[in-house]
């Protein structure tokens, strides 16, 4: 499996992850870092085929309500 890591958890998550081999990115890893928007991370998500681990219902919300990117 792969995973990406949304800002407000810890980047110990991904790194433990790591650690026990799945292949995962924390959003400080992307070159935006943490100011990465939700909608470029949905695309690297499904461009990368990686499941998000985010807190943020509004990353969720904003995909359930706009149907984004699913257009």
């Amino acid at each position: 499996m792969k995973f990406i890591v949304d800002a407000q958890l810890p980047v110990r998550l991904a790194r433990f992850l790591q650690s026990v081999g799945y292949d995962t990115i924390h959003t400080r890893d992307l070159p935006q870092q943490n100011a990465t928007p939700d909608t470029e991370i949905n695309e690297i998500s499904i461009q990368e085929s990686r499941i998000v681990i985010t807190k943020d219902s509004d990353f969720l919300d904003s995909f359930l309500i706009n149907h984004e990117p699913y257009k």
